[in-house]
């Protein structure tokens, strides 16, 4: 069978569209490349693998009746300083490493909610947003999955290091001075 994981966002929508995959094989998939690359990249946070797979089986059920939204099924990863309701929040930070937030982001609910889409985790990030490696994080040292000694850049460096080691197809970042565009260009596969 084809690697779920090394297709892109629109040809895994494509394939949901013409009902030659679903969202749980897709989900799936990538729950097996988290378990084979996390314990070396160090992207994530915080892991929603079980709910994401129950989420998927969810989404599957819900296409055979509704029209849903036009990623729905598609999973993402999120960076830890969006909140995400009744998810730990910890921005990468001990002071809020135990932060459960009582609601969503607007980004969280505008892509998440209401596009239906599968939240895999929350992803690591420079303390703060404040760094530009992603070693600045109280909880790990994200690496760079082309070269586990190299830095993936920051703050965003956690959502750029899961893209660029396939353990999400996708994932959001935020950017004040180079938060996403540094870790994009430190992660891409052209350096490797």
């Amino acid at each position: 069978m084809e690697d779920l994981t090394s297709l892109t966002v629109h040809e895994l929508k494509e394939k949901l569209d013409k009902k030659e995959i679903t969202s749980e094989e897709i989900t799936k998939a990538y729950v097996n490349r988290i378990n084979e690359k996390e314990k070396d990249v160090q992207a994530f946070v915080t892991l929603l693998t079980d709910e994401a797979i129950t989420k998927a089986k969810e989404i599957d059920e819900k296409r055979k009746t509704q029209n849903l939204g036009e990623y729905a099924g598609i999973p993402i990863g999120i960076k830890d300083n969006m909140c995400t309701k009744n998810i730990k929040t910890t921005c990468s930070s001990k002071m809020l490493e135990n932060f459960i937030s009582p609601y969503d982001g607007t980004v969280v609910n505008k892509v998440i909610n209401e596009e239906n889409m599968i939240d895999l985790g929350k992803l690591n990030m420079d303390e703060f947003a404040m760094g530009s490696s992603t070693e600045t994080s109280y909880f790990k040292k994200t690496k760079n999955p082309w070269d586990l000694t190299r830095v993936p850049g920051g703050s965003s460096g956690g959502s750029a290091a899961a893209v660029s080691a396939n353990m999400v197809p996708w994932a959001l970042g935020s950017d004040t001075g180079g938060s996403i565009r540094q870790p994009s260009a430190l992660c891409r596969s052209s350096w490797a």
